[in-house]
């Protein structure tokens, strides 16, 4: 993700965002993970494979929020 992009996480099932978790940074449901740093590392050329096995996470579960990623990017002024 690029610094001029963000993504509207308000849809996807797979996120929550609590203040007292990460400080209402995006999570993977369930933990403590932030899905920026799944998607970080999968722009940087990460496969999801080696994110699955890095954050211990199902490859589906990583690919979802990956895809969904992809479709709801929102780009924003700097």
């Amino acid at each position: 993700m690029t610094s001029n992009e963000n993504i509207d996480w308000s849809e996807c099932p797979l996120v929550e965002i609590k203040a007292g978790v990460q400080s209402g940074t995006p999570v993977l449901r369930g933990t403590r993970l932030p899905v920026n740093a799944i998607v970080d590392n999968f722009d940087y050329g990460v496969s999801v494979a080696e994110i699955s096995e890095q954050f211990e996470v199902p490859p589906d579960r990583i690919l979802a929020i990956v895809t969904y990623a992809k479709s709801h990017r929102v780009a924003h002024t700097v």
